[in-house]
């Protein structure tokens, strides 16, 4: 392992510690709130809606009705039409139907929606869902070789069991298209899931990774590894070692250069990183590369941090992929620190990270849920928005000096997979090689559907190489500081 870290990008030094700027003021007033059933969620999903290539929101509310924020430049968003959708705990953007528009699956306590957007930022109710009074908390979706649309739905506490809500986990289900409506599969057993991605794993197989919450399924249950082709769990044949922790959320970025996504999870306690490693297999980072961030990084209270939404993402384009961790306590849970800033971790040139949240001015203590990192005025540099329970949304720009140049790569192809789900973007620049997989799910209760975005520290021109979906591989050359779209 120590030899995995060891071998972790050589590229160009760090730039500058990151800065950000408070522009909260610019969001339209909006508060993730409700009882137990909205203590979990609160996810923002980050698209374009109108086609003017500057990102929007779409900010679940649980007992508040959910918001849609369009961004108007200069980072003001203001409020867009949208019908009243109260329970929703989260969503995530997607062309569902492949006609250029985004469109959102909204995950509700109760019975999920599809909205289906106009390329204007309208949006109607879609294609009909299997009747449901679940609680649903987590999500994927991905394209199958005869490009039908398939959608992982994780559920949380079945509300209805008398034993629960401890050791009552409800049922996960595997939704496909047919005749214009979809059926379910269930994906059993289920263990209350805060998180699912869909995505190549350390063996190079399309995989769902499921993150579970040990606080209600109790005993018995632990991370899980599905096998899309194969459809089934992986298990000790296939060196998946069985883990347990208080599963909230999923990031996965190739950190070593090798084309293998390494995983963080986010929990109650730990923040584990798992490295990918040329077996197939996983091991834990050791507790020296500094992403436990274990306890509150300010203040006094030592007690354990929660960690929430998770994402990989190249602050200050540097060409080394950094780490932000949204913070919070449940409610009012005494074993779990209260005042939890939220964790900005800048990776060094060895690959360890380093805490910068205090100074960078992101380290809220608000209990923070859902989050993204985006561009919202095409500078380059991400930007930050994040999701409170019982506080404003909050939004921050990213002014840090004297960053890297970059590349935002959009990808496009016939078919009903249009944004090229599950292709992969290796962008290599000189001797650096940096890897990305175009995925719907992981984070927490949210995602993003916008270019990939790679710093690329001091380049010109870099080399990009796309594996599609199929298999193919294409090559292309993109010059820096600009959005390279490519379109088969």
């Amino acid at each position: 392992m120590i030899r995995i870290l060891a071998a972790l990008l050589a590229a160009s030094p760090a730039i500058a510690d990151p800065l950000f700027k408070d522009r909260s003021d610019g969001l339209p007033e909006h508060i993730y709130d409700g009882g137990w059933e909205h203590f979990v969620g609160g996810g923002i999903a980050v698209f374009d809606c109108n086609g003017d290539d500057l990102p929007d929101l779409f900010a679940a509310g649980g007992a508040n009705p959910a918001k849609l924020m369009v961004n108007e430049g200069d980072f003001r968003f203001n409020a867009a039409p949208l019908d009243d959708i109260t329970g929703v705990t989260g969503a995530y953007p997607l062309d569902i139907n492949g006609d250029g528009a985004m469109d959102l699956f909204v995950m509700r306590v109760g019975q999920n929606q599809l909205m289906m957007g106009d390329g204007t930022c309208g949006f109607a109710e879609g294609s009909f869902l299997p009747p449901s009074d679940d609680w649903t908390t987590a999500f994927s979706a991905w394209w199958d070789a005869d490009d039908i649309l398939t959608m992982a739905v994780g559920n949380y506490v079945d509300r209805a069991d008398p034993e629960g809500p401890f050791g009552a986990c409800d049922d996960n289900y595997i939704l496909r298209q047919g005749q214009g409506d979809y059926f379910a599969t269930p994906l059993t057993p289920g263990f209350c899931p805060l998180s699912i991605l869909a995505a190549n794993d350390a063996r190079g197989r399309p995989t769902l990774r499921i993150s579970n919450d040990r606080h209600y399924y109790v005993r018995g249950g632990y991370e899980q590894m599905w096998d899309i082709t194969d459809q089934r769990f992986l298990g000790e044949e296939d060196g998946w070692q069985n883990i347990s922790l208080w599963g909230m959320g999923i990031a996965s970025r190739d950190l070593t250069g090798d084309g293998r996504d390494e995983v963080m999870l986010t929990s109650m306690g730990d923040q584990l990183m798992q490295i990918a490693g040329a077996d197939g297999t996983y091991a834990p980072a050791p507790f020296t590369i500094g992403t436990y961030a274990q306890r509150p990084h300010t203040g006094d209270d030592g007690r354990p941090s929660t960690g929430w939404h998770a994402e990989f993402a190249d602050i200050d384009n540097d060409g080394r992929a950094d780490l932000f961790i949204a913070k919070g306590n449940v409610d009012q849970m005494p074993g779990l620190a209260i005042n939890d800033p939220n964790n900005l971790l800048m990776q060094n040139s060895d690959g360890t990270f380093r805490e910068t949240a205090a100074t960078a001015g992101v380290a809220t203590k608000e209990r923070s849920r859902g989050a993204a990192l985006a561009d919202f005025d095409s500078d380059g540099r991400l930007d930050l928005v994040v999701m409170n329970r019982r506080a404003r949304m909050e939004l921050y720009r990213n002014v840090t000096p004297d960053t890297g140049d970059w590349l935002a790569v959009a990808l496009g192809q016939p078919g009903h997979n249009v944004n090229a789900i599950g292709a992969t973007v290796v962008v290599e620049n000189g001797d650096q090689s940096q890897s990305q997989q175009v995925t719907v799910g992981g984070g927490h209760a949210g995602g993003k559907a916008l270019p990939l975005h790679f710093g690329l520290g001091a380049a010109s021109e870099v080399l990009v190489n796309v594996t599609w979906p199929d298999g193919i591989i294409t090559t292309h050359q993109g010059p820096a500081n600009e959005t390279l779209r490519i379109d088969r």
